[in-house]
């Protein structure tokens, strides 16, 4: 059984009948950095719900090349993952521990029940896929219509504000990675938003001046 002190964080997404369910039958699991919670082509039995710390879902093709989709944050869970648990598929996204995180994991089952049965659970489901389906829309339109110095730019920013931050602790090659490009690229356009007095670089850590 989970600990009431550990639900308190979700308490206010849910009524008491959710909350007690969630208390008895949910499991608990924490997370190291760069941990993987959700692989391509896992089969999924259960969905995460976010207690502490964020998660980057992350698009992979063939080559393990990686592209971030968005970021969920205390409180959230994974609109993909939601999406293959109802219709019994397989992953189509990895789901990686940007921090130390701590997630609860619900049977299928039981989201399937709780979305047919009860308000507060369905309301939850559905704010959720709204949410990361804007997101989707953001990285879409971040694709197609921004440059890359815009990108980084908007990917450090939005950072900072998950964070409540401005010292961002990361590698270029960990940037690169999310926003799908070479390390080279990204060091070079870092260098130039330095030189711009946006941001201030050191060892594995960035701090944004300007945003």
């Amino acid at each position: 059984m989970i600990e009431k002190e550990l639900l308190k964080q979700i308490e206010y997404l849910f009524d008491d009948f959710i909350i007690k369910n969630i208390e008895e039958i949910g499991i608990v699991k924490s997370f190291k950095p760069n941990d993987i919670i959700i692989d391509i082509g896992q089969d999924l039995t259960h969905i995460p719900l976010l207690l502490k710390g964020n998660i980057k879902v992350l698009r992979v093709d063939n080559d393990d090349h990686e592209l971030l989709l968005y970021v969920l944050e205390s409180g959230d869970t994974c609109s993909m993952s939601l999406t293959c648990c109802m219709s019994k598929s397989i992953s189509k996204i990895r789901a990686v521990s940007d921090n130390d995180s701590e997630v609860i994991m619900i049977p299928n089952e039981k989201m399937t029940e709780w979305f047919h049965t009860n308000s507060s659970w369905r309301n939850f489901i559905l704010q959720s896929y709204q949410i990361r389906f804007n997101e989707m829309l953001e990285t879409i339109d971040t694709l197609a219509f921004m440059k890359m110095d815009e990108r980084l730019l908007k990917y450090l920013i939005d950072t900072v504000k998950l964070n409540a931050s401005k010292i961002i602790t990361t590698t270029h090659q960990e940037i690169a990675e999310d926003l799908n490009t070479s390390r080279v690229v990204i060091s070079r356009l870092l260098k130039q938003l330095e030189n711009d007095n946006k941001i201030k670089l050191s060892r594995n850590k960035i701090e944004v001046i300007d945003f």
